[in-house]
């Protein structure tokens, strides 16, 4: 079997039983027996649990963020797309075997004993507020709002997760509607006076 295709065989059944069981509680033998992959094989690639937990986390970041964003893009430029993120969210929240952010779960589990899994949770973090921030500036408000919609999509999504509401993305996505009206508001009373 091709190396690539045998490598995204054990990412696709490391990301099923991570995400789905944790991280402690799966074994290498779980993913190889999953995987189809031997255990030289998978010790090969991953010379480690560790490294193939980051590795996970790196792809997941990647797609999870790709999907985030297509589906934000499909829609028009402006507050839309930022409300579009819940949208996002909600459809996510009622996925089959949704479980919360991989990120803050992988953080719960192993962050204080592994530089490479709070590393990876941390760069999430910051790719989803640099996202974030692009969809503000684009919409032409505060660059502030970043840091706010960042913790309203964290925020929903951990509460989705303990709750098993959907309903929180909506909660979330009328909490931004009425951050960027105030935000609207508030650049409309400090525009400067035309003569």
């Amino acid at each position: 079997m091709e190396a690539a295709a045998q490598e995204t065989r054990i990412l696709d059944a490391a990301e099923a039983l991570f995400y789905g069981r944790g991280l402690q509680a799966v074994g290498m033998a779980e993913v190889r027996d999953a995987s189809g992959a031997s255990l030289k094989r998978l010790y090969q690639l991953f010379p480690s649990k560790d490294h193939l937990v980051e590795a996970y986390l790196r792809r997941r970041d990647v797609r999870w963020r790709a999907s985030l964003a297509r589906h934000a893009e499909a829609h028009p430029l402006g507050e839309q797309r930022i409300l579009a993120v819940f949208d996002w969210l909600r459809t996510w929240f009622r996925e089959p075997g949704f479980r919360g952010c991989a990120f803050v779960n992988s953080f719960g589990e192993l962050g204080a004993t592994s530089d490479a899994v709070a590393a990876a949770a941390r760069d999430h973090v910051d790719a989803l507020k640099g996202y974030l921030a692009g969809l503000v500036s684009e919409a032409g408000h505060s660059a502030r709002l970043a840091d706010p919609l960042l913790l309203l999509v964290e925020g929903a999504i951990t509460t989705a997760a303990v709750s098993g509401d959907s309903g929180a993305a909506d909660h979330a996505r009328s909490a931004a509607r009425m951050l960027l009206e105030l935000d609207s508001a508030g650049s409309s009373s400090r525009a400067p006076a035309r003569d």
